[in-house]
């Protein structure tokens, strides 16, 4: 009966029995992109090429991820599992689990399982965590260990005159970078020249060429192709900028700490004061001025309205050379981001404003867009990218496919996320987030109710015993011990 629903589904995605094994993928990451979108209702963002995809895609508005930082965040989505060991929670999950070892003793990602089944596969720029997939220090020469040994057939950078991937990681537009300046630079630079004045714009340009000879290629392939921005420094060219009106850009709906939670939540910034030219250092006691949230805030968006101009090119690349009509396409970012929302500047909390990210997928057949409400989880783009393209995963994963809401939103569906970071498991419903900390700080029991407080602005856990206790049932379906039980 499931297969049978299953190929229904796939004819109403526009998949013909014969063509269903052949689909390509096109899959853009987009490093530390909220949901700022104008499709997820941002009406001051400029995001008008991915605003046009949304118009044909399956737009998923509650997409979150399971930990929010770059590299646990890419390994939790590649592999579909959640944390079950420290090591799962850290930048370097992917290479202490994955870079080194024989097939059968790690996890293993959907581009492994894609290209054992006849996928021909192909990274561009920062898919895992590593800026250009290979191991090795911010300040070394590239090394040649991959972070994914057994995923790609080629793995591809352009670092132009940052020479590295991990320079151009965190570029300026002059060929210096936040390493060789050790730190003393702006968290924001407006750049003079074009989009290849900084490394995106190369990342763009190479992907482009790699399309045109996929095309040709008798091969299905998947294209994985890793944007850098809007990740700090928030660095874009002049024109991203002259795009918005500073004095008009509003400021967060959650200016300070929630009522009734302990700041061992949140946290002080770190990595946005590494940047020590910055005019102002946030602090967990009080804000920036609103001066200099605007500023950095237009940042932010100049940045996006860059990463959407790239996005756009691939797109275009897409048609152009006729694999929009055999293609796949996922636009994800990987995590959110705290805007001077909660004091925070930066990731690293479980709370809605650094775990809600973009997510929207196209398949061939799609002519019209839906918005999409159901709670989903990153770890669920596994299964369902390998049950679009026809290929069996050789383990069950901890997500499902959700390709049925892709057909029909209201099907019946689990609606729960589980994510994990500091010391804390939080599980996202529908209407609720229920938080629980495993430290010694109190509260460590956490509540939101999202009908009546939807940027989680008051802990409600106390008030509302009978509530907790009843949403704990779902909490530990998620504990999966590695905080301990």
């Amino acid at each position: 009966m499931h297969i049978r629903l299953t190929a229904i589904l796939l004819l109403m995605l526009g998949f013909s029995a014969a063509a269903q094994q052949k689909q390509n993928i096109l899959f853009i990451c987009i490093d530390d992109l909220r949901p700022d979108l104008g499709c997820y209702g941002n009406k001051e963002i400029h995001s008008p090429n991915i605003d046009s995809f949304a118009a044909k895609a399956a737009v998923f508005k509650r997409q979150y991820v399971v930990v929010p930082t770059c590299g646990a965040s890419r390994a939790a989505m590649l592999t579909g599992f959640y944390p079950r060991m420290k090591e799962a929670l850290s930048n370097d999950a992917m290479e202490k689990m994955i870079a080194g070892k024989p097939r059968g003793e790690k996890p293993e990602t959907f581009v492994e399982n894609l290209r054992r089944n006849g996928y021909y596969t192909v990274g561009i720029g920062k898919i895992s965590h590593s800026a250009d997939g290979y191991v090795y220090p911010y300040t070394a020469p590239r090394s040649n260990e991959l972070e994914l040994p057994n995923s790609w057939d080629e793995m591809l950078m352009d670092a132009g005159k940052w020479q590295t991937g991990w320079n151009a990681f965190f570029a300026y537009a002059d060929g210096s970078n936040r390493q060789s300046r050790k730190g003393e630079v702006k968290p924001y630079e407006a750049g003079t020249g074009d989009d290849e004045a900084y490394p995106d714009g190369l990342t763009a340009a190479l992907a482009v060429k790699k399309l045109k000879e996929l095309a040709v290629k008798k091969q299905p392939f998947f294209l994985g192709v890793g944007f850098f921005k809007p990740h700090l420094p928030f660095n874009a060219p002049q024109k991203y900028w002259d795009m918005y009106d500073e004095s008009r850009i509003s400021l967060t709906p959650s200016p300070g700490i929630p009522a009734n939670v302990n700041p061992a939540s949140l946290h002080p910034s770190a990595e946005f004061k590494s940047y020590k030219a910055g005019e102002e250092k946030p602090s967990l006691n009080g804000p920036v001025s609103g001066a200099y949230a605007r500023k950095l805030r237009h940042a932010y968006y100049s940045s996006v309205s860059y990463i959407d101009a790239q996005v756009g090119k691939l797109l275009a690349a897409l048609k152009e050379n006729g694999l929009d009509r055999n293609t796949i396409v996922v636009i994800w970012g990987d995590h959110g981001w705290h805007l001077g929302d909660d004091l925070v500047w930066g990731k690293h909390t479980i709370f809605e404003w650094s775990l809600r990210s973009a997510l929207l997928i196209k398949t061939p057949g799609m002519q019209r867009g839906s918005d999409i409400e159901r709670v989903v989880s990153s770890v669920d783009i596994y299964p369902t990218l390998m049950e679009l393209c026809g290929v069996k995963t050789p383990v069950q994963t901890d997500g499902s496919s959700f390709v049925p809401l892709l057909a029909s939103p209201q099907t019946a569906w689990r609606d729960l996320a589980y994510s994990y970071f500091k010391q804390g498991i939080t599980v996202r419903t529908p209407r609720y987030r229920l938080t629980k900390y495993f430290r010694k700080e109190e509260p460590t029991v956490e509540l939101y109710d999202h009908e009546t407080d939807p940027y989680e602005n008051r802990n409600i856990a106390a008030e509302q015993p009978d509530l907790v206790k009843k949403l704990m049932k779902d909490w530990e379906k998620g504990n999966t011990g590695v905080f301990g039980k």
